[in-house]
């Protein structure tokens, strides 16, 4: 599989999707209009170790809904990143067996590597 989710209106996706060079083989996902869903989320984890590792502490309701005061655990973290499209850190990429989370100058460069095969 091969397959980009990201956020449509931030720029920093849209510049990492330029840099990508995604041939008609990648499928793209806004994560806004249609979250990640659970078989995913649960690949991605697999892959990256923990759902905190896609947990973005960045997301403005992290502090707002009191998160950052309280101790979350491993289904915290998948419970937030499936209900809330905020939570999860993007863009995040998968070709294959590879997976890329987050906007990182080496995060990104691998993936163009690895997309640009």
């Amino acid at each position: 599989m091969k397959k980009v989710y990201f956020l449509k209106s931030c720029s920093t996706n849209q510049r990492i999707l330029k840099q990508l060079n995604l041939g008609e083989d990648v499928s793209l996902q806004n994560i806004k209009e249609e979250n990640i869903d659970e078989l995913t989320l649960d690949f991605l984890k697999e892959k990256i170790g923990s759902y905190e590792a896609l947990f973005s502490k960045k997301a403005m309701k992290y502090r707002s809904l009191g998160l950052s005061e309280i101790v979350l655990t491993e289904a915290d973290y998948k419970r937030y990143i499936l209900e809330e499209y905020t939570f999860v850190k993007r863009p995040f990429m998968i070709n294959g067996d590879e997976v890329f989370i987050g906007n990182s100058k080496n995060v990104v460069s691998d993936a163009v590597k690895s997309f640009n095969k």
